[in-house]
């Protein structure tokens, strides 16, 4: 309750006191001191594993054709036994989600039921029993399911959602919320056709359960929460944001996800004026942007966005938009622009003239453009405030290919058996399907933009002061 008192307060002085912006950044809990040092320290840990992989394939070919380079991959996917060592993968998140440790230690739930008839009242079985509960949680699949909500997907914090070994589908009515949360992990699900819903009371723990308002339709919407890592996820077909992250949210990384057939891609910031998204910092890293994604890959607000070795592919409009003046640190990525001559531009300044966004700190380094695709950087670009991100110098993007070649879901069209939590006798690897008839976009409704907020004060941050010294005495 005080969390959310304290946002409230600081989002609302704002409209009394307009030029506070400028004195203060917010410092939240979880954000990084140096996140220049995260990015070097990121760009470290791919260089090492390239570097494995080329002094293992003369040495040990066999060992080396399981390494890929990509240093999340490399972590946990060459243990032959991994199936039986699933939380070793909470040692492998980088960049800014990189203390997100989900539901590691807890005890491993395993998800026998498909339905959600009951949004209150969830059966034991189900993914919304699992995702409510106080305590951590490795959440499991014995087999192929299809998910379909009935409102939002509320989460409890510390919770892995593991889809390792089956072909898991999330969608209906919300879908995912983290609102208010830490440390959470999503990977290997897909998430897709995802749809309003609420004028609800949906459940968000044992013992709490609440009217929800309507919701935008996001695929994934991260909420004034922490320490969460997305990874190896499908996304497509939501009615608004595939991804969403907003209202003090940080400590984020969002890898080795594809994204396609899209028009907002990924929104990270509440509005230009809420000072809380300052202090927000991802990292976004070897994904693959695929086809009919029209723009917001991501569209920053505020704080630090590492943008490293994903591969965008043919924008109908931009690839990374922003406002408010956000740090955008692009490295290593490859752009390839469609044949619209008029949709070059990897940027987009938004609601701001020239005048404005030339102090922006929007940096390229190391990107390979593709079919005219060009960067157009602003701010302080190598000066002192990049000197530690970039004292290490970014893998070309020749390796993009091979960084990104399993973006997505794994094991749908490979190896679908390999690693199910319930293993028998192998079938042959044949992929069947029990889904049905494929879900449409008639599911589909309208959704709402989010309200604008103006700036902040220095009387606001006399109460985030108060507000995170409250914060950090409950935990003491």
């Amino acid at each position: 309750m005080l969390q959310i008192t304290c946002i409230f307060l600081i989002s609302i002085l704002p409209s009394f006191l307009p030029h506070g912006r400028a004195m203060l950044n917010l410092t939240l809990p979880g954000q990084h001191p140096h996140p220049e040092a995260v990015a070097q320290q990121l760009y470290r840990k791919v260089n090492a594993s390239i570097a494995r992989r080329e002094m293992l394939a003369v040495s040990e070919k066999e060992v080396a054709s399981c390494l890929t380079g990509n240093p999340i991959d490399d972590c946990w996917k060459c243990d032959p036994d991994w199936a039986n060592n699933r939380q070793r993968l909470a040692e492998c998140a980088i960049g800014f989600g990189q203390n997100a440790f989900g539901g590691k230690g807890g005890k491993f739930y395993i998800v026998t039921d498909s339905s959600d008839d009951d949004p209150v009242n969830p059966k034991p079985g189900t993914l919304r029993f699992a995702v409510i509960q106080n305590e951590p949680l490795w959440i499991v699949f014995p087999s192929n399911m299809m998910i379909k909500l009935s409102q939002e997907l509320i989460f409890n914090s510390y919770k892995t959602i593991d889809g390792r070994g089956a072909d898991v589908h999330i969608v209906g009515g919300g879908c995912i919320t983290l609102q208010y949360i830490s440390n959470v992990i999503i990977h290997n699900i897909h998430v897709h056709h995802c749809h309003p819903s609420g004028n609800a009371l949906v459940r968000s723990s044992p013992e709490h359960y609440g009217y929800r308002t309507e919701s935008d339709g996001d695929g994934i919407s991260i909420f004034g929460s922490r320490d969460i890592w997305i990874d190896h996820c499908t996304l497509s077909r939501c009615k608004d944001g595939l991804i969403d992250a907003v209202m003090g949210s940080t400590g984020i990384t969002i890898s080795n996800n594809h994204f396609s057939h899209h028009n907002d891609v990924m929104l990270l910031g509440h509005s230009d004026n809420y000072l809380p998204d300052s202090g927000m910092q991802v990292t976004i890293a070897f994904n693959h942007f695929g086809e009919k994604l029209v723009q917001r890959m991501p569209r920053c607000r505020l704080g630090y966005i590492h943008v490293v070795n994903n591969d965008f592919t043919r924008w109908e409009m931009y690839a990374i938009g922003g406002s408010g003046g956000p740090t955008i640190n692009s490295q290593g990525n490859r752009y390839t622009a469609p044949e619209d001559p008029y949709a070059k531009e990897v940027t987009k300044r938004l609601d701001a003239g020239q005048g404005d966004w030339s102090g922006w700190n929007w940096r390229s380094e190391g990107d390979v453009m593709a079919n005219g695709a060009f960067f157009v950087a602003s701010g302080e670009g190598a000066g002192t405030k990049y000197t530690k991100a970039y004292s290490v110098e970014p893998k070309s993007a020749d390796r993009i290919s091979l960084l990104t070649m399993s973006a997505g879901v794994l094991g749908v069209a490979r190896d679908n058996n390999l690693g199910m939590w319930t293993r028998g006798p192998n079938d042959g690897g044949r992929y069947i399907s029990d889904f049905g008839p494929e879900y449409t976009d008639d599911m589909a409704r309208s959704t709402m933009p989010f309200p604008p907020s103006r700036t902040f004060s220095l009387v606001s941050a006399s109460i985030a002061f108060l507000c995170l010294l409250s914060h950090t005495t409950t935990f003491l």
